[in-house]
């Protein structure tokens, strides 16, 4: 019987202090809130520094293809997988980060692959039962470093090792490949919007209440007895929670997330044909022809000071309907759509594609880790 400390060993991070923090800096800091659904992710507010010459860079470098894992986060009596303890990522930045506590690298032993390790623990049975081990209280679970290396990992031949990660790497590199690219389609459409706008928005006689242009609509919550595992997905305005036998929308509809810790505030479009929950608020302009102006809009605002409440933020319709927007001529409006809506389309298109590479990937995944699917055959 193998366990994790038979190939590979764990660095914890570096406990960096908030004066250690620069606007500027040149390297990123990995905090938790980094990790994201196997990746990580930076954000406008990551932590960045400028280490000083004693600081042992080897020891806490990121580079492109480390593993990391999330030694706190929620225990598994919460909802959400993606903010569990234990969750790991891999690093596929080009540019090197630091690595904050709480936060531990894998170091291979020359015996198995950083990549064998990822998808390893990106199976759901194997991340639920790492989890399952944290200790802490009911709203915060920790695991050690200790913790992962005593996890039982029966793994496969070399041969076979490198047949699993060649396949679900590919996967990943392609939706890796359309994430980039609907980064770089949104950026072109930003950049198209300020040109257009820039000097419109500064107007305050363009301004004029939301209510005056658009209708809400909350969402509602489904009935249990009715989810089901097929159907028109349910939308929360943070993820698909299931699948319900109505829809309410037909086309992607813009909303607001209106309740919740952390993207509340978040401005976004649905699914097509989707049911909406009570989490999120519908803005249906009278003129749709608005639509993609206003989404692009706010999505550039701080809709966050709209939050009221305190364990549970939230937004009202009565405080989107009194939020002044500008609204320029209708012939700029239509010189946004002519450029935007293709990109848009592509965006979606790509985002289709993407979801059905990860369901391909974490269908395949467990099924070639337990040789369910034989592989043996396969020549690369």
């Amino acid at each position: 019987m193998s366990i994790v400390s038979d190939y590979f060993s764990f660095q914890n991070g570096y406990a960096f202090k908030s004066k250690d923090f620069v606007r500027n800096g040149k390297y990123a800091i990995i905090r938790i809130k980094e990790l994201k659904d196997g990746g990580v992710k930076f954000f406008e507010d990551t932590a960045r520094t400028n280490p000083e010459d004693s600081f042992n860079i080897n020891k806490y470098i990121v580079k492109k293809g480390d593993v990391l894992f999330a030694l706190t986060g929620d225990p598994v009596n919460k909802t959400n997988p993606l903010s569990w303890v234990g969750r790991v990522s891999y690093y596929n930045h080009d540019t090197p980060a630091l690595l904050n506590q709480r936060v531990c690298k894998a170091i291979p032993k020359n015996k198995v692959s950083n990549e064998f390790l990822y998808y390893f623990f990106r199976q759901n049975e194997e991340f639920y039962n790492l989890a399952s081990k944290a200790t802490g209280s009911a709203s915060q679970a920790n695991i050690s470093t200790k913790t992962i290396e005593q996890h039982i990992m029966e793994i496969p031949d070399e041969d076979i090792r490198k047949k699993i990660v060649f396949m679900l790497l590919n996967i990943d590199m392609k939706i890796d490949v359309n994430n980039r690219i609907n980064d770089n389609l949104e950026q072109q459409i930003i950049t198209i919007f300020d040109k257009l706008f820039s000097d419109l928005i500064i107007d305050k006689s363009l301004f004029v209440p939301m209510g005056e242009i658009a209708d809400f609509k909350y969402g509602t919550m489904p009935k249990k007895d009715k989810i089901q595992e097929t159907g028109y997905p349910i939308f929360s305005g943070y993820k698909i929670v299931g699948y319900y036998p109505e829809k309410m929308f037909e086309n992607p509809q813009l909303i607001i997330v209106a309740r919740g810790v952390g993207g509340c505030g978040d401005v976004k479009f649905t699914p097509k044909d989707c049911y909406l929950t009570n989490l999120s608020i519908a803005i249906i302009p009278s003129d749709l022809r608005h639509e993609l102006y206003m989404f692009y809009y706010l999505k550039q605002q701080d809709m966050k000071i709209l939050n009221t409440g305190s364990a549970q933020p939230q937004i009202t319709i009565s405080s989107l309907a009194n939020y002044n927007i500008p609204i320029p001529n209708i012939e700029d409006i239509e010189t946004f759509n002519s450029f935007a809506v293709p990109f848009v389309e592509m965006v979606r298109k790509n985002e289709i594609e993407i979801k059905q590479l990860s369901n391909l990937r974490d269908f395949l995944l467990p099924r070639l880790m337990s040789g369910e699917i034989d592989i043996s055959d396969i020549h690369l």
